[in-house]
């Protein structure tokens, strides 16, 4: 958690963002908090990069994405950089790609993601939460969805993967208003959850990491990608059935009943 965060990777061309491993987990970083975390396009080309990394790596089976400094999650694009990077419409659309490439791999990402949110999760902040498949907050935290206010257009995936989440109308309601919404009203709206005490958020997201980490990652890739098509409105029922069988077959399944037996942890090893 921002509390300890690990030296820059040079391989990322940028101090911005930092990625370190622990134990099954991925973390990554946004470290702009004299901005409170606002992203620049290097930003997000190095979230792709690091991105990559954890989805190639096997010993990763959690990747909690985070902010530094205690103030912020994510506040959205970096706005002091608008004239150099969305100046043009060309600036525009190569911003708006390189930020749809970080968005779709992490919603479509193979293991589970978790937002850890500390502060502000504004604009791309929100919709960057909203592609990880857990959000766990602070009592302090707020969001918010600033594009009207802006002038800023939202593309179809975005605000799909929101209506998927928190409904048309509470959808609608963060967009018409662009107001800032406390973490109460984000867990009633359904857009996180869990709220939890500001010095609680470091210790509940060790848990949940680590807990998923420990669980069966057959199983939990298989529910990942069968709710995935569970929300589709003609799913490959095909696809889910391969998946449930795998695990079945699986020597995690064979592991999983013998540590029940014997009353112990399983060791999961994913196959």
């Amino acid at each position: 958690m921002p509390d300890a965060l690990p030296p820059p990777n040079p391989t990322l061309g940028t101090d911005k963002m930092l990625s370190r491993k622990e134990g099954g987990v991925g973390w990554m970083i946004f470290n702009n908090p004299e901005r409170h975390n606002a992203v620049s396009m290097e930003m997000w080309i190095a979230a792709e990069k690091i991105l990559a990394d954890f989805s190639a790596d096997p010993e990763i089976r959690v990747v909690v994405v985070t902010g530094a400094g205690g103030k912020a999650f994510v506040s959205g694009a970096d706005i002091s950089k608008f004239e150099s990077e969305r100046g043009s419409k060309e600036a525009v659309d190569a911003y708006q790609a390189q930020t749809a490439k970080v968005y779709e791999a992490l919603a479509n990402f193979s293991k589970p993601t978790i937002a850890a949110i500390r502060g502000h999760c504004i604009g791309g902040g929100s919709a960057l939460a909203v592609c990880c498949d857990l959000r766990i907050c602070t009592e302090k935290s707020s969001f918010g969805i600033p594009a009207a206010k802006l002038g800023l257009g939202y593309p179809l995936p975005g605000i799909r993967r929101l209506v998927q989440l928190v409904g048309p109308s509470f959808a609608k309601e963060l967009f018409f208003t662009a107001k800032k919404f406390s973490a109460e009203d984000a867990r009633i709206m359904g857009l996180v959850n869990r709220v939890v005490a500001d010095d609680a958020l470091d210790a509940t997201i060790a848990d949940y990491a680590n807990t998923i980490a420990g669980n069966a990652p057959l199983t939990v890739g298989s529910v990942k990608a069968i709710v995935a098509e569970a929300l589709k409105a003609d799913p490959d029922e095909e696809l889910c059935d391969r998946l449930v069988l795998g695990c079945f077959a699986s020597e995690d399944y064979i592991e999983g009943r013998r540590a029940f037996m014997e009353k112990r942890p399983p060791q999961f090893r994913g196959r």
